[in-house]
């Protein structure tokens, strides 16, 4: 996947996860519920920036002699 596809993916999910923190402020019973979900979305998030970073990184280590 390149570059601006885990970007917008990171967008994404990071724009789900903040629909779940709003929502949670105006659902005071369901609102543990839907901060572990925002949560999770935000873990996703994390994830694919620590895996393309990792990847660019691997590719930019020089090679050892």
């Amino acid at each position: 996947m390149n570059g601006h596809a885990i970007l917008e993916n990171v967008r994404r999910y990071r724009g789900i996860a903040s629909l779940y923190r709003q929502t949670a402020a105006f659902r005071p019973g369901q609102s543990w519920s839907l901060l572990e979900q925002a949560s999770e979305w935000e873990a996703r998030a994390l994830s694919e920036l620590e895996a393309y970073f990792g990847s660019r990184t691997d590719h930019a280590a020089p090679l050892a002699a």
